[in-house]
């Protein structure tokens, strides 16, 4: 069983994609969505937590990297780190 997605967790997954250049974002998204499913299956298997993903939902596995600062919902840049986030969340609930 997959973790909920929360709020929480899209933020956290925008932030970090946020502190790297756009070049990067893609791949640190698919990296963090990877190491989130990692963990929960860890996690399912041994009853604790990944020692590197965390308990399995995105915002432990965001914070494994560096998160900028939360911006407003004005910023550009931002928005296009949500999106990208949004956009992967879709994909994975349409799978």
């Amino acid at each position: 069983m997959r973790r909920p997605v929360l709020p929480g967790d899209v933020t956290a997954v925008a932030r970090a994609l946020l502190s790297v250049p756009r070049s990067q974002r893609q791949a640190l998204c698919t990296a963090i969505f990877c190491g989130a499913d990692k963990a929960r299956r860890w996690s399912d298997r041994e009853g604790r937590l990944h020692p590197g993903w965390g308990d399995g939902s995105l915002s432990a596995a965001a914070r494994k990297h560096v998160l900028a600062d939360e911006p407003t919902l004005d910023n550009p840049d931002y928005l296009r780190c949500l999106i990208t986030v949004l956009q992967a969340v879709l994909h994975r609930v349409q799978r």
